[in-house]
């Protein structure tokens, strides 16, 4: 991805090929309904509200053939973001075009349109082949072209054996992939797969991939959403990162992974003696950047250098003959991550100096440092 801004992207200042999302950008972009883009989504600070509640906060993005993993926490935007390009429910603000046209109401768009719902809305007396030769006649084809085509997509997703068992009969992942043959059916070149590898086994799971993998490379747009890092890793290097309703980054894998990294940590370790081993690690270790005492045996660490913290823990702990307890970190999992992100965008893309509120003492400087130190060793304050 190219970066939309080449200033202080990353949380350290570097660029890179993540692209930091904003709030404040987007309003640029001109997009016209009259516009032949071919398997396209376009968006334009589009945002939906119900009531005070905000669920898609200002998205602006423009996505094209390929397969797009479509990334955040459970509860972040990612099903509404899903239904609003769907057609099923209706922007409050902003502009949104699949394929060149919005999509609410809209017949030529719905026909483009495959999509596989997190939820279950199946007809369980219908047999698997009844069900998806339905949805390809409801999709105007004949009835005994539909029935040929449903039956080639239940194949595709390894359910030759089962199409003419009833779906009620069909276990969590066998509806899953029912639901997805259904969403094939038709041809579409925009596919929309809401939490698509939801109860599937391995073996499953693979056929699945290989199915999206075969239409990405017939020219499609497949818009895949997961709350698992790697269930997307293993079908696409393009990503968007949402989170409480806001796309808070678009970019590659590494650059994922590295961000996780890199984003500032808090470890928890539970010894013996965490004042004593907090004046060892400010002692020894310049990575630290703040310390919290949250109970009488817990030691908060709040770091820009996770690995090298880590490591000097265990440094510390042996060589102190600390009685070691536990060991975590609450920010090393992408769900801390997007909301870190959040936050760098609801302040403006700010750099992580500012970071580490609620409790935690900043250490501005070596001589603070010292002056900590000593404070801990004769037994002081937090």
């Amino acid at each position: 991805m190219v970066p939309r801004r080449a200033g202080p992207g990353h949380p350290r200042g570097r660029g890179g090929g993540l692209r930091l999302e904003s709030p404040a950008e987007g309003g640029g972009d001109h997009v016209s309904e009259q516009s032949k883009d071919g398997a396209s989504i376009r968006a334009v600070r589009l945002s939906k509200w119900y009531g005070k509640v905000t669920a898609v906060a200002d998205v602006s993005l423009h996505l094209g053939p390929g397969i797009w993993g479509l990334l955040g926490p459970n509860g972040s935007g990612k099903t509404t973001f899903m239904r609003m390009i769907g057609g099923q429910i209706k922007p409050s603000v902003g502009k949104l075009l699949v394929g060149g046209l919005p999509p609410f109401g809209n017949p030529r768009v719905m026909a483009r349109l495959g999509y596989c719902p997190e939820a279950d809305a199946m007809y369980d007396e219908l047999t698997g082949l009844e069900f998806v030769s339905a949805m390809a006649e409801l999709n105007g084809f004949p009835p005994e072209v539909a029935k040929k085509k449903a039956k080639d997509a239940l194949e595709e997703f390894g359910l030759e054996d089962s199409m003419n068992r009833a779906v009620g009969g069909y276990s969590r992942g066998m509806r899953q992939r029912a639901k997805l043959a259904q969403s094939i059916v038709h041809e579409p070149d925009i596919l929309l797969l809401d939490e698509p590898l939801t109860g599937t086994d391995p073996a499953s799971r693979q056929q699945i991939l290989d199915a999206l993998r075969r239409r990405a490379k017939e020219g499609a747009l497949v818009l895949f959403s997961t709350h698992v890092l790697h269930e997307i890793e293993a079908l696409t290097d393009q990503l968007l990162l949402i989170a409480r309703g806001q796309v808070v980054a678009q970019g590659a894998m590494q650059d994922i992974r590295e961000l996780l990294d890199e984003h500032p940590h808090h470890v928890r370790v539970q010894c013996d003696r965490p004042r004593d081993l907090a004046a060892a690690l400010l002692a020894n270790e310049r990575g630290v950047v703040a310390l919290h005492f949250p109970a009488e045996d817990v030691l908060e660490v709040h770091t820009w250098q996770p690995d090298e913290t880590y490591d000097a823990i265990a440094k510390q702990v042996v060589e102190g003959g600390f009685q070691l307890r536990s060991i975590t970190s609450p920010d090393a999992n992408l769900e801390a991550l997007f909301y870190y992100l959040v936050e760098r965008a609801n302040r403006g893309a700010g750099t992580g100096a500012d970071a580490g509120s609620g409790g935690m003492r900043k250490l501005e400087n070596r001589a603070e440092k010292v002056a900590y130190e000593q404070q801990l060793r004769v037994g002081g304050g937090q």
